[in-house]
C-alpha cells in the first residue's frame, strides 16, 4: 500500500522515479528505513508488471500509460473511499457512513469467501 502511495506522488509522475527518490518516499510513508535493495526489488517488480519503464541510458524510471492510470485510480480511491471509511467509526462521521461500514465489510467478506481467498487478520 505504501508503494502504491509512493507511485501516486505527483512529483514522481512529472520527474520520474529513481532508486533514491523511491527510498525517500517509502521511508516517509512507512516510518522505517527502506533499503536500496528493497527499492531495487520494487522497481524491478513494477517494471515487470508494466507500471513503469526504464529511461534508456539513465537510472530513471517513467510511468507507462497503465502505471499513470493506476496512480490516478489509487489516489482517487484513497481520497474518496478509504480515507472516509477509515474515519467511519469516529464520532464526527455522518450516520449513513457509520451504518454503511458493516454492510461493506460483510460484502467484501462474502466476495473473498466466494473467490476462496484467505481472510487477512
Amino acid at each position: 500500500m505504501a508503494l502504491a502511495g509512493a507511485l501516486a506522488s505527483t512529483l514522481c509522475a512529472v520527474t520520474g522515479i529513481t532508486n533514491k527518490s523511491l527510498r525517500a518516499l517509502m521511508t516517509g510513508l512507512l516510518g522505517t528505513a527502506y533499503t536500496m535493495n528493497q527499492a531495487s526489488y520494487d522497481l524491478a517488480r513494477l517494471a515487470r508488471n508494466g507500471l513503469i519503464t526504464r529511461v534508456p541510458h539513465r537510472n530513471l524510471y517513467a510511468f507507462t500509460p497503465d502505471g499513470l492510470r493506476f496512480a490516478v485510480f489509487y489516489t482517487k480511491v484513497h481520497d474518496r473511499v478509504l480515507r472516509p471509511l477509515m474515519a467511519s467509526d469516529q464520532p464526527q462521521a455522518p450516520p449513513p457512513l457509520r451504518q454503511a461500514l458493516p454492510v461493506l465489510d460483510a460484502e467484501v467478506s462474502r466476495r473473498l469467501q466466494a473467490a476462496r481467498l484467505p481472510a487477512a487478520a
